[in-house]
C-alpha cells in the first residue's frame, strides 16, 4: 500500500532518480520531471499528495512553478517541499513565503531529512 503520491521536479537527472529510489524504498509512488514547464499539466492528472520542486533548474525556476500551482483549483492545496544547493535562506524565505512553499530543503541533504518532511506537510494537510 502506497504511503501516497510525489511529483519530483529537478533537472539533475541523477539526482532525480536517487530521490526517487529512495522514496519508493520508503512506499511512496513515485513520479518525476526534470522539466518545470510540465509540473501542472502533470499535477493535474497524478493529482500528487505532495510535490518536491528544485528551485534553481533551466526553464523555470520552482518559484515560477510554485506560483503558476497556486494558480489553479486543482493544485493550489498540494504541499510543497523545495529543494536548492543554490539560494541561502535569507535569500529565499521571503519568495517561499509568498509562492506557498511550505519547506526548504537543501541540497545535499539526507534521505531521511526528505521522508521526514514529507510525513511533516502530510499530517497539517
Amino acid at each position: 500500500m502506497s504511503k501516497g503520491k510525489v511529483i519530483i521536479v529537478d533537472d539533475d537527472k541523477e539526482f532525480l532518480e536517487e530521490l526517487k529510489e529512495t522514496l519508493m524504498l520508503s512506499g511512496y509512488e513515485v513520479f518525476e520531471t526534470a522539466q518545470a514547464d510540465l509540473v501542472q499539466h502533470q499535477a493535474n492528472f497524478i493529482k500528487p499528495d505532495v510535490i518536491l520542486l528544485d528551485l534553481k533548474m533551466n526553464d523555470m525556476n520552482g518559484f515560477e512553478v510554485a506560483d503558476e500551482l497556486r494558480q489553479f483549483t486543482a493544485t493550489m492545496g498540494i504541499p510543497i517541499i523545495a529543494m536548492t544547493g543554490f539560494f541561502r535562506e535569507d535569500e529565499h524565505v521571503p519568495l517561499l513565503n509568498i509562492c506557498g512553499i511550505q519547506k526548504c530543503l537543501k541540497k545535499p541533504f539526507n534521505p531521511l531529512d526528505v521522508i521526514v518532511a514529507i510525513e511533516g506537510v502530510l499530517k497539517k494537510k
